[in-house]
């Protein structure tokens, strides 16, 4: 009997103390397949509708977890026998964007497709300014304009580089004189994530964004290392450093320093046409942000930031003592650049907020014979108002964008009065964005805006965007807008200041217009052992009123707006992918195609391909974790189609086309048990370089004055025996970074503490 009743006291014992229990695990109101919960040495995986079945005993602890998701822990409570367990996406699928919208909203609540990099995918690839550091990204390609000084813009989708904003923690610092050099002055240690828009944003950034946006947001005090520094050396023997401090002065200000340098000047000429390779620079950038801790969460954040940069390229002997002759060619750069940002949110109930930005920008600059010194100044403020209901976000401001800007040719002088005219322009703006909410899964947005241009009057730039939620693992968005482009024609293209052409302009240029409409699908897939993120897009814009530069002519650029239209269209994919704790990688590729519809003389529309611009490209990261050593390995790459090439004239030798060409990497980084990171690795494993399988890279390096050639009574040059192909001097023929295969090597150091 009493066998008995100690059998019964230990089945009831069983029942009280160990029970089934039943866990659903979600994503919102979506089940996650293959979610784990394991509780000392047992796992269990859920099945299709996220239910798991399992014995533990009261006042175990288990985890929670699933590929791409966070994870978490729960202690198991007694006599409770279902728990739903909510688990949120890991933030390298779901980070907060604010570039789509000017709102901070989780990346899949954007109705704006907006993509994501970070300092780790850059650091994949390491270079010493944020211009190189964009091969990485599908569909933006940096190029380089100029084969002697190495100037640049940034390419989206085929666009050239004067379609592309530029913007520091929200603000368009990178204007059109800037444009030209302010994108070699960034530092990638300052970044903290680069937001990307495809497609038109004027009706939110006003001006210049009619290609995209690229929206660099600089590190916050608050979340910062105590200490970063950074050197790396090359076999080229370029040098870079970096070093920054986070800290607090006292309980309510937080401040962050940085200081950049970077210098390059050993000579390289291994095409053998008597000019360096590669411009000679030296370079240092001072960065300074203040976070200032106040009530209620309200922001106030100041940024300052200087820049100075000294470069030049040209034939191996060049020197100062050349600038400006006509002796020993050469191309010399000296900029000096100061930036103010910040961030105000005003002491008031209503989410008020204020942004503002303050650059001054100086360049001297000798292009051969061709002096060219200029001055800019801008300022720029934004006032927003946001009001959120239960379905409804609404959004509507002010801004006020000024201009001035000086240099020393004509387009800054008054004939009529002999004197100089510096050029200012004021443009206010007025802009009001809604958001609803359908239901859960449904969301439109529509938004206007107003400029006001002195020159050109009112422009009005509407759009509307559409995103549902098909489920939470599928997002489509459409999106629909327009967009404007006010033209300085001395920063459109660098051959109108290299000297080797005349620059001509035919009648009152006007602004530049487009409508766009962009599909975007985005699938997230959820794998036994990591996760999978595909991300497609296809896009149709028409462009009006465009600039189409002519180098029909040897020694003019014909600038005038187009006697038809343009038209670029294409389709991208990308994706990104993570599998169990050893591999991830990344890869994209855009089909695009950009048109010129112009008219003849007899009035016909013929189709003209855009100069430098891919019909095709292709970028890859490759990641591979050994964690017994504490290494990775890194393989990136890009890979791009032909594009038409701007030749001297009609007996260039030199091919029309580019080739298919790939720049691709391989690093090996070790990463310390501490705070310590070594790397090292090879860049441009191809070797490739523009100037191989062609005569010659720069027409005439030679007789870079043109003293030998003869022109005939209309100006062309004339075939002799010293020019058989009547051609002039001219660097404008490049498409690729001109260095070749070179091995690097650098050393990073992380600290942080507690402040």
């Amino acid at each position: 009997m009493k066998a008995v009743l100690l059998l019964l006291f230990t089945l009831c014992s069983f029942n009280i103390y160990a029970q089934q229990i039943k866990f659903l695990v979600l994503n919102g109101n979506e089940p996650i397949e293959f979610a784990t919960i394991q509780a000392g040495d047992y796992s269990l995986i859920a099945d299709s509708s996220g239910v798991i079945f399992l014995d533990f005993s009261s006042g175990m602890q288990i985890k929670v977890s699933a590929a791409g998701f966070e994870e978490r822990f729960i202690r198991l409570k007694e006599y409770i026998a279902e728990y739903t367990i909510q688990l949120k996406r890991k933030e390298e699928l779901d980070e907060v964007v604010i570039s789509g919208t000017l709102r901070a909203v989780r990346k899949s609540e954007s109705p704006v497709p907006v993509e994501i990099y970070t300092p780790t995918f850059i650091r994949k690839n390491p270079s010493p300014d944020l211009f190189s550091s964009l091969q990485m990204i599908n569909g933006i390609r940096p190029q380089l304009n100029c084969s002697v000084c190495n100037t640049g813009d940034i390419h989206i989708n085929g666009l050239e580089g004067a379609y592309t904003t530029i913007l520091i923690d929200g603000m368009p610092l990178m204007s059109s004189l800037a444009s030209v050099y302010g994108l070699f002055a960034i530092p990638p240690s300052i970044v903290d994530k680069i937001e990307v828009v495809k497609g038109p944003a004027s009706s939110l950034y006003g001006s210049e964004a009619i290609g995209g946006l690229i929206n660099v947001i600089t590190k916050s005090p608050e979340h910062a290392p105590d200490v970063f520094a950074e050197f790396s050396l090359s076999s080229w023997k370029e040098f870079n450093s970096d070093l920054a401090f986070s800290y607090r002065i006292n309980k309510n200000l937080t401040a962050i320093s940085s200081v950049n340098f970077f210098n390059y000047t050993s000579p390289v000429d291994r095409n053998d046409d008597f000019f360096i390779d590669v411009t000679l620079q030296k370079r240092v950038s001072v960065f300074n942000k203040l976070d200032f801790k106040r009530n209620k969460n309200k922001r106030n954040s100041i940024a300052l930031r200087y820049i100075y940069e000294d470069r030049w390229g040209g034939e191996l002997n060049w020197n100062k003592s050349f600038r400006g002759g006509d002796d020993v060619y050469g191309e010399h750069i000296e900029t000096s650049r100061m930036e103010i940002t910040g961030q105000y949110d005003l002491p008031v109930k209503e989410d008020i907020s204020l942004a503002y930005s303050m650059v001054h920008h100086r360049q001297n600059s000798a292009y051969g014979t061709t002096i060219f010194n200029a001055k800019q100044s801008n300022a720029f403020a934004r006032l927003t108002w946001t009001k959120s209901f239960s379905d409804f976000d609404f959004l509507s401001g002010i801004s006020s964008n000024y201009q001035w800007y000086d240099d020393n040719t004509p387009v800054t002088f008054n004939s009529i009065t002999n004197s100089n005219k510096p050029d200012n322009v004021w443009i206010p703006g007025i802009f009001t964005q809604a958001e609803y909410k359908l239901q859960t899964d449904h969301l439109i947005l529509g938004g206007l805006r107003l400029d006001y241009d002195q020159r050109h009057g009112s422009i009005f730039t509407p759009r509307l965007a559409y995103k549902y939620n098909l489920t939470s693992n599928d997002i489509l968005r459409i999106n629909m807008g327009t967009g404007f482009r006010v033209v300085n024609i001395f920063t459109e293209d660098h051959a109108a200041l290299t000297g080797s052409r005349d620059v001509v302009i035919l009648g009152n240029i006007k602004p530049e217009k487009s409508i766009n409409l962009n599909l975007n699908y985005v699938k997230n897939i959820i794998l036994n052992t990591g996760w999978l993120n595909l991300d497609a897009s296809a896009w149709f814009t028409r462009f009006s009123n465009k600039i189409a530069p002519d180098y029909s002519q040897a020694d003019k650029i014909i600038y005038s707006n187009l006697k038809g239209y343009a038209i670029s269209k294409g389709v991208s994919l990308n994706s990104n992918m993570s599998i169990g704790r050893n591999f991830k990688a990344t890869a994209g590729f855009t089909i695009m195609d950009l048109l010129l519809h112009k008219e003849d003389e007899r009035g016909v529309l013929k189709k003209e391909r855009e100069m430098l611009s891919e019909n095709w490209t292709g970028t890859w990261t490759l990641t591979y974790i050994l964690h017994d050593l504490n290494l990775t390995v890194d393989y990136t790459g890009n890979i791009y189609g032909p594009m038409l090439l701007p030749l001297v004239g009609e007996t260039d030798p030199r091919p029309e086309e580019s080739p298919v060409w790939s720049i691709q990497n391989i690093q090996f980084t070790w990463k310390s048990v501490k705070n310590w990171e070594i790397y090292g690795g090879i860049k441009n494993l191809l070797d490739f370089t523009p100037a191989k399988n062609i005569p010659f890279l720069i027409s005439r390096a030679h007789d870079p004055f043109d003293k030998k050639v003869i022109f005939d009574n209309a100006g062309n040059p004339v075939a002799t025996p010293e020019n058989p192909y009547a051609l002039t001097f001219d660097p404008a023929y490049i498409y690729a970074p001109n260095q070749g295969i070179r091995g690097y090597i650098g050393v990073r150091y992380t600290l942080r503490t507690n402040h």
